[in-house]
């Protein structure tokens, strides 16, 4: 999907379409003021924002604890330890193809999985337990096909979104996502396999950002059905090359970024859904 960057007045009128169960959890509210989204156009959005028919592709890798803790903005900010000096980041991709007021759109998360300042620091276990209250993620790149909901982005959380071209593809039992810079020059590509364990997801998470200098907490829902592979076996086997990797960087700047987090070449978990539901609120100042 190519970068769009024409701002209109419009909105779609589709908030009945989001009629699920899952929807039905939450209380549509009027933000306090409408979003200037250029000089002449303003938009009264509902929150929290509806999203359905959303593919995702996602791959989870290690990489370098410290070059980590770099690429996180605020000092109470602290990724989650892994075994050998090693953090977690995660590419998500996603095809929002229904979404609440606005026009369907391609979108990268690039996120490190944190605790706010934590008294310990446990390995793994805030991962997969749901006790730590201060377990979070923070989005530290985020490219997006429309150039509308990078403003959204910046505006309402502080999120570094960057807007560009992104392509999608399922294909030959892999879901491929290729992004490219302002130059239409390559220097991302994931490959996260179709298959593989059966596994539903319904959660709820803290999305932690800077706006303004401030820190932001958001909510965040998703609900779907996965097809996951799992290789905890690198929990102890640090470096571990592939015969077949599934992400792949190019030369370009905006590559730079993420080779210096020295990410291993092989994947720690993949996950695909074809058509999930999802959420996303406003934040909220965090006292820290």
């Amino acid at each position: 999907m190519k970068a769009d960057f024409n701002l209109v007045p419009e909105m779609p009128d589709n908030v009945g379409e989001f009629t699920s169960d899952f929807f039905k959890r939450f209380v549509l509210r009027a933000n306090t003021q409408p979003l200037q989204i250029s000089e002449a156009i303003s938009k009264d959005f509902s929150f929290p924002t509806f999203y359905k028919n959303v593919s995702c592709g996602m791959g989870i890798f290690m990489c370098n604890y410290e070059k980590a803790l770099e690429v996180l903005p605020h000092p109470s900010m602290k990724p989650v330890r892994m075994p050998g000096g090693r953090a977690v980041v995660i590419f998500s991709c996603y095809q929002y193809k229904t979404v609440m007021n606005m026009q369907p759109y391609n979108e990268i998360a690039m996120t490190i999985p944190l605790l706010i300042n934590p008294s310990i620091s446990v390995p793994v276990l805030p991962l997969v337990s749901k006790s730590f209250k201060n377990f979070g993620y923070h989005v530290f790149s985020m490219p997006v096909t429309s150039e509308e909901n990078r403003i959204r982005g910046q505006k309402l959380w502080g999120i570094p979104k960057v807007t560009e071209r992104i392509d999608i593809e399922q294909k030959d039992g892999f879901s491929t996502t290729v992004a490219y810079d302002s130059n239409d020059k390559e220097y991302f590509r994931l490959r996260v396999p179709m298959s593989g364990k059966a596994e539903s997801f319904d959660e709820t998470g803290q999305l932690y950002s800077l706006r303004d200098g401030e820190l932001v907490k958001a909510q965040t829902n998703f609900k779907g059905d996965f097809k996951v592979n799992k290789y905890l076996g690198l929990l102890i086997n640090k470096g571990k090359k592939s015969d077949s990797p599934i992400l792949t960087l190019g030369n370009s700047p905006r590559a730079e970024v993420l080779k210096k987090l020295e990410m291993e070449e092989s994947v720690f978990q993949t996950r695909w859904c074809p058509s999930m539901e999802a959420c996303f609120d406003l934040g909220k100042v965090v006292s820290v």
